[in-house]
């Protein structure tokens, strides 16, 4: 596993029409993913923000763990996660996300529930973005006039 202080990750956004944004990323030529506004201010044609950042919290958790039981070769039955995101007005009144409660559903073969209680303790800390999120990231903007 490469180090990732010195992985970078490049995603260009492209308006598409009104708030729906195409995104692109290096790592991936050829994927595409649209990103919206709900309605009343887009059309909803693809997930907003808050959306995308709900299910990467969710994602990166239940791979994490995912991750944990493979390598530990747990037999993994069946597997399932459900991500609330509440969105709260702040003391400006500004929509902010509150909170994440995320919920996993793990099953694992009887003899293998051992390595489930081991990765229980471990899989959190290894989950870039949840971990990320909890911390706070610093986000630098650079706004150009073109």
């Amino acid at each position: 596993v490469s180090d990732q202080m010195n992985e970078k990750i490049h995603a260009h956004l492209r308006k598409e029409a009104g708030y729906d944004f195409e995104i692109t990323f290096d790592e991936l030529p050829g994927v595409k993913l649209h990103m919206d506004e709900p309605q009343p201010l887009g059309t909803s044609k693809g997930p907003s923000a808050a959306m995308v950042l709900s299910s990467a919290v969710g994602h990166c958790l239940t791979s994490s763990l995912q991750f944990c039981l493979e390598k530990s070769r747990a037999k993994v039955k069946d597997v399932s996660t459900d991500v609330e995101t509440s969105l709260v007005r702040n003391e400006r009144g500004r929509w902010r996300i509150g909170g994440i409660k995320v919920n996993l559903n793990i099953s694992v073969d009887d003899s293998d529930k051992e390595k489930l209680q081991r990765c229980k303790a471990l899989f959190e800390d290894f989950c870039i973005v949840t971990a990320s999120v909890k911390e706070g990231i610093k986000v630098d903007v650079d706004l150009k006039e073109v």
